[in-house]
């Protein structure tokens, strides 16, 4: 028979353990598989989630839940090798022609080359917000963290904790800002390849097939919604993301990616938008350190809803 203190210490541990797992929580139980049947595959006991794209379907899967206002982590193992004309994605949507949707697009390419990531704000339907980084580790090789903190006052998209992009809230000088419509969490690994790499020139090779990515460690620490649009959780009305912004060291970091890392950004692109981008719209895409020249042609830019660049897109 135990002693008393190892019976305090196994129930100890027990509480431990179901803590742990209830923080955890589960792909069976936040999202649902949308399209691909059986190219979706939750695993480990609902811990991991895997797509996988051939020639004849990619897959996806969403949130159970929609949600206004939270920070979103996802942690992200994108397709390896030659991973060209594949596009892997984790965003955030609401549904009709006037959505909002906060992106984190991955634009494979060939092996060697770098994956691209697209980052896009859409509010009231409308996007070309976009902005796009090389990393600097390999996404290939093991997990990192992809992060959309979406509060009433900006969005911040982060990779492993480190701010790489800020779109702060510039509503009252008449630049629309996703704020009252509920969002779900999307994932999706597709073929794009007649746009996603090197502007289309370079075509998905159907013989590395079935491309695979891998996710794991969802984590919604957000307001969740219901359908009325109501508040189910409003115990996350005072967390940190709610008014999460930068601090010195957080510009710093930002500051170096985007002198670093960054190789498009819309509000330079004269061939798009020859008339310039509203003063009021650049302001709300706080940039820290990139004025440079572009990299990709515009073709590369193409929006998912088929924008043609035949004529140059409004301005935001």
């Amino acid at each position: 028979m135990g002693t008393p203190n190892s019976s305090i210490s196994a129930v100890v541990l027990l509480i431990s353990i179901l803590i742990v797992a209830a923080s955890a929580g589960s792909f069976y139980d936040d999202m649902d598989i949308t399209f691909g049947g059986e190219r979706a595959k939750i695993v480990n006991g609902g811990q991991d989630l895997s797509l996988s794209l051939d020639q004849y379907s990619g897959s996806g899967f969403q949130s159970k839940h929609e949600y206004l206002f939270g920070r979103f982590d996802m942690q992200l193992k994108l397709v390896p090798g030659n991973s060209a004309g594949t596009v892997t994605t984790f965003y955030l949507s609401s549904q009709g022609a006037g959505h909002d949707e906060i992106d984190f697009e991955f634009l494979g390419n060939s092996t060697g080359n770098p994956y691209t990531i697209h980052t896009n704000v859409y509010s009231q339907g409308k996007g070309n917000k976009e902005q796009q980084f090389h990393l600097w580790f390999d996404p290939t090789a093991a997990f990192h963290t992809y992060t959309i903190v979406w509060n009433s006052l900006r969005i911040i998209f982060l990779i492993d904790n480190i701010p790489v992009r800020v779109f702060n809230n510039n509503d009252a000088a008449g630049v629309p800002f996703p704020k009252s419509q509920p969002m779900r969490v999307y994932a999706s690994l597709w073929n794009a390849d007649d746009w996603a790499t090197q502007g289309g020139r370079v075509k998905t090779d159907w013989t590395n097939a079935p491309f695979t990515a891998s996710y794991r460690k969802f984590n919604a620490n957000a307001k969740k919604v219901g359908p009325n649009s109501v508040s189910t959780n409003s115990i996350n009305d005072n967390q940190s993301w709610s008014t999460q912004g930068l601090d010195a060291a957080g510009r710093n970091r930002i500051r170096w990616v985007q002198t670093k890392h960054m190789i498009y950004n819309y509000c330079n692109d004269r061939k798009r938008f020859p008339n310039g981008i509203r003063a009021s719209v650049q302001s709300a895409d706080d940039t820290f350190g990139f004025g440079g020249e572009l990299s990709h042609e515009p073709r590369v830019l193409l929006s998912l809803t088929g924008l043609s660049h035949a004529k140059p897109p409004e301005a935001p």
